[in-house]
């Protein structure tokens, strides 16, 4: 199977670094006209960079700093590109914390950000997939949304309700050509893995981010099936796949790429 997105446009919020950055990687690497997105100006260029130089002389990669954790930097994204073929809501925030001790402010950043962000943008360009008869939209939930991890309890409950925003949105167009899905990953060997896994008491012994990330999965994550860490590579491999027009039998769905930690059959 060959996938093609030549003449397609797709914008990757939170594509940066981490998985939204490979997505970016995929997606560019695919033929796509790739948006990067980020909150500086000055990691936005780099990303830029970046993402052209892996996708090869063919790349076309464009980018737009905007704070999507409110609404303002949402239409900012908005104004500068107002059209796209594929949406791919990447941002995201997450940090461990005592649920108790999670003041109201933190816990209205994360919705903001992480699920917020998503529906803004869905609400503007879905439409306008709709009215051209072709669209993907992926939301990056996370395993964490079905087992809410006792760690950042915040954190799971956005990922939830991405999930919820989803289906929902999905069922109201159905019939469109547009498909929304979410894709939700496990742990995932990311630039911001290491300071959560620091955070969650993990390195002091000089072990390498592959070392304590296995060590993680096999003592949080017991029921990975691969046992360790997933690269950010793994899973924009799947988002590329959802984004392409072999996957137009496929919306309304949450698809793992967990390395198995979800024990639920489907």
């Amino acid at each position: 199977m060959r996938i093609d997105l030549t003449g397609r446009t797709a914008l990757v919020t939170g594509s940066t670094a981490g998985i939204g950055h490979a997505i970016a990687v995929g997606l560019a690497g695919a033929g796509a006209t790739v948006v990067v997105n980020g909150r500086g100006q000055e990691r936005v260029d780099e990303a830029v960079k970046s993402v052209a130089e892996a996708a090869g002389a063919g790349g076309r990669v464009r980018g737009v700093a905007a704070d999507l954790g409110g609404a303002e930097g949402a239409q900012e994204l908005i104004d500068s590109e107002p059209d796209v073929d594929v949406l791919v809501n990447s941002v995201a925030v997450f940090a461990p914390q005592p649920v108790f001790e999670i003041p109201d402010d933190e816990w209205l950043r994360f919705f903001q950000t992480n699920v917020m962000s998503g529906v803004r943008l869905a609400r503007h360009y879905v439409p306008r997939m709709v009215e051209r008869g072709w669209g993907r939209t992926i939301f990056v939930s996370s395993e964490s949304a079905v087992q809410i991890p006792a760690e950042m309890v915040h954190y799971g409950m956005t990922k939830t309700a991405q999930l919820a925003v989803a289906r929902g949105m999905a069922e109201s167009i159905s019939g469109s050509g547009v498909t929304i899905n979410s894709v939700l990953p496990g742990p995932t060997q990311s630039e911001g893995i290491e300071d959560f896994l620091s955070q969650m008491g993990g390195g002091d012994d000089g072990q390498s981010i592959e070392e304590i990330g296995r060590d993680f999965v096999m003592s949080e994550r017991p029921s990975s099936l691969i046992e360790r860490l997933a690269t950010t590579e793994e899973v924009a491999n799947m988002v590329v796949y959802v984004a392409s027009e072999q996957a137009s039998a496929t919306t309304g769905a949450a698809l793992r790429v967990d390395g198995g930690v979800l024990r639920g059959i489907p």
